[in-house]
C-alpha cells in the first residue's frame, strides 16, 4: 500500500507576525512524494506528541483502523425501547 507517513523534522520557529508568543515549532510529515508542513505552539515536548498523534491519524485514515466497531447487546437495545 505504500508508504506510511512520517515525521521528518520539528525545528524551533519564530512567533508568527500575528503577535502570538510562546515557543512555536515548524514541523514536516512526509509520504512518499508528498510533504506536509505545519507549525504549532507549545514545548517540544507536547508538540512532538501532538505531531505523532497527527501521523498516527493519518495512517489510520489511509490505512483503514480495524477492531473500532461499536456493539451493542440486544438486551440493552431492548430495555432502552
Amino acid at each position: 500500500m505504500g508508504n506510511p507517513y512520517e515525521i521528518v523534522s520539528i525545528k524551533r520557529a519564530d512567533p508568527p507576525p500575528s503577535g502570538e508568543t510562546g515557543d512555536w515549532y515548524n514541523y514536516e510529515i512526509v509520504q512518499g512524494a508528498h510533504t506536509i508542513n505545519g507549525c504549532r505552539q507549545g514545548k517540544l515536548k507536547a508538540v512532538t506528541l501532538a505531531v505523532e498523534e497527527i501521523v498516527v491519524q493519518l495512517n489510520d485514515r489511509r490505512f483503514g483502523k480495524r477492531g473500532r466497531v461499536h456493539v451493542t447487546s440486544a438486551a440493552k437495545a431492548k430495555k432502552k425501547a
